[in-house]
C-alpha cells in the first residue's frame, strides 16, 4: 500500500515532499507556475513531457521550467523530494534539463525540505544548490503515441508487454485491422515505422531496469531481446553509448 507524506508549499520557495512505498504513484500531466527540480532520494523517478521521457536514479534530477507540462511516475520504494523555485530564480534553463546530483546538492535539497528555513536563509541555500546543478548530457528516448484508436490499441499492448514479439500481422489479426492500415497509421502518426517504434518502447522500458542496477543481460531479456549483444547494439545506436554507461557520470 502506498504511503504519502506532504509538506505545505510556501510562496517564497515551495517544497513538496512525498514518500511512496510498495506500488509507488503517478502524477498525471500537469504544470506549475514555479520551476521544479524533480528528484528522488531513493528509488526511480520517471518524468515525461512533450520533449521526451527521463528516468532518474538518485544521482540525477530534472530541472523543469515553469509552465512546462509533465507527468511523473514514482517507482516502488521511491522517496520523491521535489523543491520548487520562484520563476525569477534558478539557472535560467528554458527546457527540461537533466542535472547530476552531487552529495552536497543532495544534502541541500534534504535540508530545505526538512528545516523549512526563513526566506533569507532559504535563498542562500538555493543559490548554493543552483551552483551545484551541472547539466548531464543524455539522449532522450521518445515514444510518440498514435492517435487513431486502432493503432493506439496496438501501441498500448506493446507498452504493456514490450517483450511480446508479435509482428504487425499478428497485431492486425488481434485488433481486426489490416496490416497495411496499421503500418500506415504508425508511420503517419508517430513518424516512424512500427518496428522502429517498438524498439523505442523496448529501450525506454529498459531504462528503469538499468537504473535499478539490474545486469544488462537481465534488462535485455525482460524487454524482448534474446541476446545481450543485440540489445547493446540497438541501445548504442539510439543513444551513442552502451547501456552500462547510461547512468554513469560523463
Amino acid at each position: 500500500m502506498s504511503r504519502t507524506s506532504q509538506l505545505k508549499t510556501r510562496a517564497d520557495g515551495a517544497i513538496l515532499v512525498a514518500a511512496f512505498s510498495s506500488a509507488g504513484r503517478r502524477y498525471d500531466t500537469h504544470w506549475h507556475t514555479a520551476h521544479q527540480l524533480a528528484w528522488a532520494s531513493s528509488g526511480i523517478l520517471t518524468v515525461s513531457s512533450p520533449d521526451g521521457t527521463w528516468v532518474l536514479p538518485p544521482t540525477r534530477a530534472l530541472w523543469i521550467p515553469a509552465g512546462v507540462e509533465h507527468a511523473m511516475d514514482a517507482g516502488r520504494h521511491t522517496f520523491v523530494c521535489c523543491p520548487y523555485f520562484a520563476a525569477d530564480r534558478g539557472p535560467g534553463w528554458t527546457v527540461p534539463t537533466v542535472v547530476g546530483i552531487s552529495p552536497l546538492a543532495r544534502e541541500l535539497i534534504l535540508h530545505l525540505a526538512a528545516t523549512d528555513p526563513p526566506r533569507a536563509a532559504r535563498r542562500r541555500a538555493e543559490s548554493v544548490l543552483f551552483d551545484q546543478l551541472v547539466p548531464v548530457p543524455v539522449t532522450t528516448i521518445a515514444v510518440p503515441m498514435p492517435r487513431d484508436p486502432r493503432a493506439l490499441d496496438v501501441a498500448r499492448g506493446v507498452i504493456d508487454d514490450p517483450a511480446d514479439d508479435a509482428t504487425l500481422d499478428i497485431w492486425a489479426r488481434r485488433t481486426g485491422t489490416s496490416t497495411r492500415t496499421l503500418a500506415r497509421l504508425f508511420t503517419a502518426e508517430t513518424g516512424m515505422p512500427f518496428g522502429r517504434w517498438r524498439t523505442q518502447v523496448r529501450l525506454r522500458a529498459a531504462l528503469p531496469l538499468l537504473a535499478e542496477g539490474l545486469p544488462v543481460a537481465t534488462a535485455a531479456r525482460r524487454v524482448g531481446y534474446t541476446t545481450p549483444s543485440a540489445f547493446v547494439a540497438v541501445f548504442r545506436k539510439a543513444t551513442g553509448i552502451p547501456p552500462g554507461a547510461y547512468f554513469t557520470s560523463r
